[in-house]
């Protein structure tokens, strides 16, 4: 082809390839090839750069000998382009669920799952048992059902108990039990306490360019403005929480005074109907699963309530995969970002303007009373406590009933 020839085409494709679609350049190109006869598409091709394939897939759609043009807007025909492997294979989603679910941890209801297996390994797996897949689509089709990432650092916090994985599909079981029969499920945990002031606080915040927010050098505490000691209630089904902002001390008491409050200004509405309450809670601290102080004053609740009280503790070392970690406290870190936390208001304030794009409800109140440190539970006291432990690990799980 006369050299001539394909230099006009070049200056034509490149005065018009911007304009056009991809579909529109391929049919273009077709034209070109078309109307230059025997050797038009080397020429076209010399041209544009658009490779053989493309030209004569252009030059049958202008044939149009069967299906039609694509809809106006469309590159593609509806259904044109490889399938979605879980459409060639649909037992490929359910082989997936079966590997995953005896490791998964959490409630399988939630919507934020993890897993400890690689996406990798998943895969070989899947191909030897005859779903041939890759662990890109592994992974596509885990955050489909609902699983994510999650760093582990800083999330052992111990030894691992020999019935770490054990005690998980426990909780899980549980939990889906008490869904089942409409009844109410909590997470319940203590966010970090926060040193009240005008300090500096991780993350940034938007300000005029060149001022931001001047704070103190030092991030040394004010005796006179003390701490804000925040306890979370995360209702596990309807995505609302309430946050208890106390200023004395994260006892026993403060938290099931919080969990108190939880019922009786949300938990009562939303579950009216409900004749027992299932708590989840790490295995540490102020709900810790050895404490006798908190036996007690859920034994107070109970009675006040008429409500049988389950409470399943997480795992020695497993405090940051609790459900209330990730479904409420990382969203009110992130809302206070860059902000100093002068006063206990702006903390409450902050706490309770927290949302998502899930539609995450968050409450809070300030909590003034004061709470006293190291208070003892006599063998006495302890006895009047209607306590039922679970066969499986009673330290962890365990029933409160109402003393009639």
């Amino acid at each position: 082809m006369d050299q001539r020839i394909v230099q006009w085409i070049e200056n034509k494709y490149q005065g018009l390839a911007d304009e056009l679609s991809e579909r529109a350049r391929r049919r273009w190109a077709a034209v070109e090839a078309v109307s230059l006869g025997h050797g038009g598409i080397s020429a076209v091709t010399a041209a544009t750069g658009l490779a053989h394939s493309t030209i004569r897939r252009g030059i049958r759609e202008l044939e149009l000998t069967t299906g039609g043009p694509p809809p106006t807007g469309r590159q593609r025909r509806q259904g044109a382009g490889r399938r979605r492997a879980e459409v060639v294979d649909p037992a490929m989603k359910a082989a997936l669920e079966r590997l995953v679910e005896p490791e998964s941890r959490g409630d399988p209801q939630s919507p934020l799952r993890w897993t400890c297996k690689s996406t990798r390994c998943l895969a070989e797996e899947l191909t030897a048992q005859g779903h041939p897949v890759g662990p890109t689509t592994v992974r596509q089709l885990l955050r489909k059902a609902g699983y994510s990432l999650q760093a582990n650092r800083k999330t052992r916090e111990g030894q691992s108990h020999p019935d770490r994985d054990a005690q998980f599909r426990f909780i899980n079981s549980r939990v889906k039990a008490q869904q089942r029969r409409q009844q109410p499920a909590i997470s319940v945990d203590t966010k970090k306490k926060e040193t009240l002031g005008n300090l500096k606080n991780a993350g940034q915040t938007w300000r005029p360019k060149g001022k931001p927010r001047e704070v103190e050098t030092h991030d040394f505490p004010d005796p006179r403005k003390g701490k804000a000691v925040p306890y979370g209630v995360y209702d596990l089904r309807h995505n609302e929480a309430w946050v208890s902002v106390g200023i004395s001390s994260d006892t026993a008491e403060f938290a099931v005074e919080s969990i108190r409050c939880w019922w009786q200004r949300l938990g009562r509405r939303r579950h009216g109907q409900a004749a027992r309450l299932l708590i989840t809670a790490d295995s540490g601290g102020s709900n810790s699963s050895r404490s006798r102080l908190w036996k007690v004053e859920l034994q107070k609740l109970s009675n006040e309530s008429g409500l049988e009280i389950e409470v399943c503790h997480l795992p020695p070392g497993t405090s940051k995969w609790n459900k209330i970690e990730h479904r409420l406290f990382c969203h009110v870190t992130r809302n206070w970002q860059g902000q100093p936390l002068e006063t206990i208001e702006i903390v409450v304030n902050l706490i309770g303007s927290t949302t998502t794009e899930s539609g995450l409800k968050v409450y809070a109140e300030l909590d003034a009373s004061t709470y006293e440190k190291g208070r003892k539970i006599s063998a006495e006291e302890f006895e009047q406590v209607n306590l039922k432990p679970s066969r499986f690990h009673g330290e962890w799980n365990y029933v409160i009933r109402p003393n009639r």
